[in-house]
């Protein structure tokens, strides 16, 4: 296989990615236990690499990319985004242990969720 295929290969699948996980984080907007966050961020990561014209488009949306541009300069989470992921990680447990998931199970998920609660509390908040 040349350079020239396997570079294209390779876009595109970082474009689909892209696509993929971008369609993801919006439908977590309606779905309460889908996150929207992870996935736009991994879109926001395989824009570049696969699709200038997503890329542009997640960069330049009204909602998104002043998120984004916030999270790449100063590491700034919204105050409501830490609400929302916070809520929705217990809310998430609470189904867990509701499901009757194992013990060892629920531990994991209450350390991570923990871990990742308080990073987003220790993150700085965009100047608006």
């Amino acid at each position: 296989m040349e350079k020239a295929e396997s570079w294209s290969l390779v876009r595109m699948a970082y474009a689909t990615l892209a696509g993929v996980t971008l369609a993801l984080g919006i439908l977590g907007l309606f779905l309460p236990l889908l996150p929207t966050t992870v996935f736009v961020l991994i879109a926001a990561w395989a824009a570049p690499k696969g699709s200038p014209r997503l890329n542009r488009w997640i960069r330049h949306h009204p909602q998104i990319g002043p998120l984004l541009e916030a999270w790449h300069t100063k590491g700034a989470v919204p105050r409501t985004a830490k609400w929302l992921a916070c809520i929705t990680m217990s809310l998430s447990w609470i189904g867990l242990f509701f499901m009757g998931m194992n013990g060892i199970v629920l531990t994991v998920m209450a350390v991570l969720f923990i871990a990742v609660a308080a990073f987003l509390i220790t993150r700085p908040e965009p100047e608006n």
